[in-house]
C-alpha cells in the first residue's frame, strides 16, 4: 500500500512539473515578438527625437530629391561625357564642419547651372549632415578663423543649402554682412523664417532666368557657396 501511494505521488509530481514547464514555455514571448518590440522602441525613440525643423528637412528634402533626381542624373551624365572632365569624378568633394563641430565630406556636382550644385547636396540633408536652411557650411580653416565665440553658436546649428545670408546677398546694407546674418539666424531661427527663406531662395533663380530670357547675352555670375565677394568669417 505504501509503495502504491509513493508511486502515485511521484507520478503526480511529474505531471505537475510538466504542466509548470509547459506554462513557462507558453508565457515566454517568442524571439520574433522580442525583435518586433525592440524595433518599435527604436522607431519610437527616433521619432521622439525629431524636431519640426528636422521633419521639414526630411519631408521637403525627400520631395525635392524625387523631383530633382532625373535632372541630376542627366547633368552627371553630361559632365562625365563633356571635356575637360572626360570621365573623371563629376562630384566636387570638400571637407566641411557640421553640427556639433563634426567634419563631413560635402559632395556637389561640378556645375553651377540652375543651382544644380545645391540640389546635388540634397542627400546630405536626408542624412542629417545639412539642413535645407542654415548658415553656409564652412571649411575647417574658416571655422578656426571664427574664434571660440562664433564657433560655439555654429556648433549648435546645422549648416544649410541656403540661408539668410544667401538670400540677402545682393543687399549693400552694413547689417547684412553674412557673418552677422548667420549669427542672427542661429539665434532666431524657426519654421516661419525657414519657409520664408526657402520661398525667397526659389524666387531668386526664377527671376534671374526670366531676366536672361528678356536680355540674352548679358552675363550673370553665380558662386557655389553664394557668398559675397571678399566674404570673410574672421572678425
Amino acid at each position: 500500500m505504501r509503495n502504491a501511494k509513493q508511486t502515485a505521488a511521484r507520478g503526480k509530481r511529474r505531471v505537475t512539473a510538466r504542466a509548470a514547464g509547459a506554462a513557462g514555455r507558453t508565457s515566454r514571448p517568442p524571439a520574433t515578438a522580442d525583435r518586433v518590440v525592440a524595433t518599435a522602441d527604436r522607431v519610437a525613440a527616433a521619432l521622439g527625437g525629431l524636431t519640426v525643423k528636422r521633419t521639414l528637412d526630411l519631408v521637403l528634402g525627400s520631395a525635392l530629391m524625387l523631383m530633382a533626381a532625373p535632372v541630376l542624373a542627366f547633368a552627371a551624365l553630361a559632365l562625365t561625357l563633356r571635356p575637360p572632365l572626360g570621365g573623371r569624378d563629376v562630384l566636387r568633394r570638400e571637407v566641411r564642419i557640421g553640427l556639433r563641430g563634426r567634419p563631413f565630406e560635402l559632395r556637389s556636382l561640378r556645375t553651377r547651372r540652375l543651382r544644380l550644385d545645391l540640389l546635388s547636396r540634397l542627400p546630405h540633408v536626408l542624412a542629417g549632415e545639412l539642413s535645407l536652411v542654415g548658415p553656409a557650411p564652412l571649411t575647417p580653416e574658416e571655422t578656426a578663423a571664427l574664434g571660440p565665440a562664433a564657433g560655439h553658436w555654429r556648433e549648435g546649428v546645422r549648416p544649410g543649402l541656403t540661408g539668410l545670408a544667401q538670400v540677402r546677398a545682393r543687399s549693400r546694407m552694413p547689417w547684412d554682412e553674412p557673418a552677422l546674418l548667420d549669427a542672427h539666424y542661429a539665434e532666431h531661427h524657426g519654421t516661419g523664417l525657414d519657409l520664408a527663406i526657402l520661398a525667397q531662395s526659389a524666387r531668386i533663380p526664377l527671376r534671374a532666368a526670366a531676366r536672361r530670357l528678356w536680355r540674352p547675352g548679358k552675363a550673370h555670375l553665380s558662386d557655389t557657396d553664394h557668398r559675397l565677394p571678399g566674404y570673410s568669417v574672421a572678425e
